[in-house]
């Protein structure tokens, strides 16, 4: 199992105390583009979905649980999956 595939399986086993850094490299394993940042929301897009997802870290530098849930259905909607790029 490659270290991308350790980091989905891990954020969709528990989508709490999940690094706001490792959400955002996710998001980007999934094609994801930031597209901008202003203050603390991070503005992601992908290129088939409309839909922009705005994230911001907790105070503890997590991910928002909600958000990781959010972003988790959106893979699964659009039959999402990762890059094949090399890590």
């Amino acid at each position: 199992m490659t270290k991308k595939e350790k980091l989905f399986q891990r954020v969709k086993k528990s989508s709490k105390n999940v690094k706001f850094q490792d959400f955002c490299t996710l998001m980007v394993y999934f094609g994801f583009l930031e597209i901008r940042i202003r203050g603390s929301h991070h503005l992601y897009q992908h290129p088939l979905i409309d839909e922009v997802m705005n994230v911001q870290p907790q105070k503890d530098s997590n991910a928002k649980g909600y958000q990781v849930q959010q972003f988790l259905k959106l893979v699964e909607i659009h039959n999402l999956h990762m890059d094949d790029e090399s890590e």
